[in-house]
């Protein structure tokens, strides 16, 4: 990841920090290269994360996952990089990515990584009858 594209990203103040919310964004068009062939990846990342003080801005997302297009890069790094990025951004209270490959030499791969504050625990989930 270049300095370049860490500087496209923008966050927003959340404009209802006091509330545990989750914000889910599903980009289906992601793509890099194979590190090894040159060939390019195609991807569907998911994104989901509660929030503190700030959110992702969409426009500037669309605009670094574009970036990526030319890069080359093994599934876990740029799944891992891109996490890492955007919670250094936000530093949201807990967010997960999960890229889903698409088939390449006939192996789908899906990368799962998350991150979460020290200090957050999540709620009790409520059953509703």
């Amino acid at each position: 990841m270049n300095t370049d594209q860490q500087q496209i990203l923008e966050s927003f103040d959340n404009p209802h920090p006091g509330n545990d919310y989750t914000v889910r964004i599903e980009i289906p068009e992601f793509t890099c290269l194979c590190p090894k062939t040159g060939q390019p990846d195609f991807a569907t990342l998911i994104l989901e994360y509660i929030p503190d003080r700030h959110c992702v801005e969409l426009k500037s997302l669309k605009l670094y996952v574009t970036a990526f297009r030319e890069q080359g890069a093994f599934h876990e790094d740029i799944t891992n990089q891109i996490l890492n990025d955007l919670a250094t951004l936000c530093k949201p209270r807990f967010m997960r990515l999960t890229g889903r490959f698409n088939v390449r030499g006939g192996i789908y791969t899906t990368v799962i990584v998350n991150h979460k504050q020290d200090s957050w625990e999540p709620e009790t989930l409520v059953q509703l009858p």
